[in-house]
């Protein structure tokens, strides 16, 4: 399963209001270590599906998420558990640091 992408119109349903952790990956294409991390994205997107939902949200075109939720630099991959951030990680990460913030 790909990566999903968050918007302001589905981010309630799919983050919010998920009943499984979601990963979401606040990035912007002009961004290189967002170039970077998000290959690393994809493959957890894949090895956790079913377990945990996993997304992006394009921050120039998002702008009023990564206000609400204090996205300062990219990339910043939060990990959301009953609709509340639970932990977050700015910059490069290695695969498994960002896996272990699902577990």
């Amino acid at each position: 399963m790909a990566a999903l992408h968050f918007t302001a119109s589905n981010f309630k349903a799919e983050v919010l209001d998920s009943d499984i952790p979601v990963l979401v990956d606040f990035w912007a294409p002009w961004c290189g270590p967002c170039r970077m991390v998000g290959p690393v994205v994809e493959e957890i997107a894949q090895e956790f599906a079913g377990k945990a939902k996993v997304g992006k949200v394009n921050v120039d075109e998002e702008q009023d998420l990564a206000v609400r939720y204090g996205v300062m630099s990219i990339p910043t991959l939060i990990v959301f558990k009953n609709g509340k951030p639970a932990q977050t990680a700015v910059g490069l990460r290695p695969k498994q640091a960002i896996a272990d913030m699902l577990k």
